[in-house]
């Protein structure tokens, strides 16, 4: 098959309006933005382009408009699988009709600002979406009618921050384990520079004092699993609790790891949950509470928002919560003692 064969058989914008029942310029209108048409005229286009999986012609839309049909994301070298908010927010912008150029950036926040002050200047995008923070230089100097959007899910070193430092499912993990009978915790956190880490402590020292629970303690940790061995095996034998509430998977590993040393059972005796729903969670044996975050859907969230500001048009936004709990194998019923 010839490439012209291929387009040629692309559905037409003048198809998507006799499907939908408008004009062909109130479709080019909708392909521009979203703004003034009715919301009876935007669901029978919305509709039609979906039945007819209309994508616009970009090359010729650049050559009537001006507008490129593509969209960048600003990747900093190290964040919190990128990969996965990457995927999220390419799918969003592909849904609004976009192509999408992913950018990584050696160095720190100046850096990341240089790159994009750069590619805001050439013309080839239509917009920039920053995962990463930015020099507040960057507002000052940016191009007159470019779109910045910068996610807010980290902070200038790369620590999550907004969503990511929200606990409220931890409270839901003290909670569900109060109901299985559990009245002595323990938790081990992570690296207190983080906001996530803060909050989780925090959150724990709440819940258990307005639960009326008991806390044999709380370690400040690394995010590491020797941390979460170490603060195990530091227990006395009349510390024990029955339910250990880890920052992340690897401390949970760790304290897994220490209590069968000390010929303990997991979850008989002693229950163990961790966070951020790491592959290994599956296969530990026993398999590991832990708290799933939907890295998709901020990244779909992030790229909703550059999508608005450059079309005016609303996609559908990922479901929240966007973190939520799943339970496994390494809870349960607290034994009597």
């Amino acid at each position: 098959m010839t490439e012209r064969s291929t387009e040629s058989r692309r559905p037409t914008i003048k198809q998507v309006a006799r499907l939908a029942g408008v004009s062909h310029q109130t479709v080019s209108r909708y392909l521009r933005s979203r703004d003034g048409l009715k919301p009876t005229t935007l669901a029978r286009i919305d509709a039609a382009v979906s039945e007819l999986n209309y994508r616009p012609n970009l090359v010729a839309r650049s050559m009537r408009t001006r507008r490129t049909g593509r969209l960048a994301v600003l990747l900093p070298t190290m964040v919190f699988n990128p990969a996965r908010m990457l995927h999220g927010a390419t799918e969003a912008a592909h849904e609004a009709g976009f192509t999408v150029e992913a950018i990584s950036v050696i160095g720190d926040t100046e850096a990341r600002t240089e790159r994009m002050l750069e590619l805001a200047g050439t013309g080839q995008v239509e917009g920039i979406l920053a995962l990463a923070p930015l020099s507040p230089r960057g507002e000052d100097q940016l191009p007159h009618g470019e779109t910045i959007i910068v996610a807010a899910d980290f902070d200038d070193q790369m620590r999550g921050i907004g969503e990511l430092a929200d606990a409220s499912p931890l409270v839901e993990i003290i909670e569900r384990l109060a109901e299985l009978g559990h009245r002595r915790f323990f938790h081990v956190a992570g690296n207190l520079q983080f906001a996530s880490a803060r909050a989780r402590k925090t959150a724990y020292l709440e819940t258990v004092e307005r639960l009326g629970l008991e806390s044999a303690g709380v370690v400040d940790g690394d995010w590491s699993g020797k941390s979460g061995y170490d603060a195990v095996r530091s227990l006395a034998d009349e510390e024990m609790p029955t339910a250990v509430v880890a920052a992340n998977d690897v401390v949970a590993s760790g304290a897994i790891r220490a209590l069968v040393d000390r010929g303990l059972d997991v979850p008989g005796d002693v229950s163990v949950t961790g966070w951020d729903n790491n592959e290994v969670c599956l296969y530990l044996p026993p398999s590991l509470t832990s708290v799933e975050i939907n890295l998709e859907g901020m990244g779909r969230n992030a790229m909703l928002s550059l999508v608005k500001a450059v079309t005016g048009r609303d996609l559908e936004p990922a479901p929240r919560p966007l973190q939520h709990v799943i339970w496994r194998e390494s809870t349960g019923p607290a034994r009597p003692r």
